[in-house]
Order: C-alpha cells, then structure tokens, then sequence
C-alpha cells in the first residue's frame, strides 16, 4: 500500500544506514512485454506493465500468489504477457531467466473431491484430484524429461471460500503441507 512505503523506507534506511538500492532494471523485460501486447492484441500502458512488474517481483519472492481482482480487470492478461516475456527473455538468453510454462485450472468447475482428491468410503481408495495430478506432471518435467522450466499451475476463476480456505496450506510460506 501507498502510505506504507515511506514507512518501510525508513525502516530499511534505519537498518541500512547509506545504502541505496538502484532501481531495477526492466528494459528487456518491457521489450518482450511489448512485442507479446502487440502479438495479443493488447496495449502495453504504463499501469498495464507496472502490474506486470509487481507480479513478476512477487514471483520472484513467493512460490504461491493470488491475483485479486473484478472481472476483466487485466489479471489473466497480465500472467500469460508476463510469462510469454519471460520465455522470450530466455530464449534470447537474457537476464538469466527461464522458459515458463502454465497449467491452467477452473477452480470452480469442478468439485473439491474432484480438484484435490477424495477417499472412498466404500472402496477405502484415495483418488487424486485434479491439482494433485497437474502438480505431479509439472513437478516431473525437470527428473523426467531435464526441463529446468518453470511450471506455474494456475486457477484462473472465481474465488470461493472453501476452495482457497483448502488453498491456504499449499499457499503457505513455510512451504510445508498440513
């Protein structure tokens, strides 16, 4: 928030006395982002790019985010410009990144059985869900096939209470599960 950076400002300048961090450095990253606007069809404005940076540094930090947002707000055009970018970046072998690849999911599709897995009563068998299986497939890809790529498993729809309430484990950051 806005009127919490002075303050976080001053706590890092009282920690860091005489440090001061250059602004990071986005050009390729806006090139790239530019180019796939225009191949999307898109405009790459100011605020567009900005949120593109915010999510970019935040992936950077978390291994699990939400983006929040109202309908047609920009959010699923801001992951898929981001993550072609940065496919582009590494195929140009720039600022050391990596190609990117997602696995998107509709949360609200499916049941939660469905989306995390469920026990049977009857057979006492444990199917996995959908997000187990997606997980499973995108964490496979480096000791299966050698890919260093990064797997982002996406829900790109409505939140719903119960769903990200059973999110909240995995979103977690001690990164361990429940």
């Amino acid at each position: 928030l806005s009127h919490n950076t002075p303050l976080f400002e001053g706590i890092t300048s009282d920690l860091f006395p005489g440090v001061k961090l250059p602004p990071p450095d986005y050009d390729n990253l806006y090139k790239y982002c530019a180019e796939n606007c225009d191949k999307m069809n898109l405009q790459l404005t100011d605020s567009f790019f900005t949120k593109i940076c915010q999510l970019y540094e935040m992936i950077i930090v978390r291994h699990g985010l939400m983006l929040v947002g109202f309908s047609y707000s920009g959010k699923t055009a801001a992951y898929q410009v981001l993550m072609r970018s940065l496919t582009d970046l590494s195929e140009n072998g720039l600022n050391g990144e990596r190609r990117t690849h997602s696995h998107v999911l509709n949360p609200k599709s499916i049941t939660m059985g469905q989306l995390y897995g469920q026990f049977d009563p009857v057979t006492h068998e444990w199917s996995d869900g959908v997000l187990a299986v997606t997980y499973r497939a995108a964490a496979q890809q480096e000791t299966m096939h050698g890919l260093t790529d990064r797997q982002w498993v996406i829900f790109d729809g409505p939140v719903d209470a119960i769903w990200i309430e059973n999110m909240n484990t995995v979103l977690d950051d001690n990164k361990k599960l429940c």
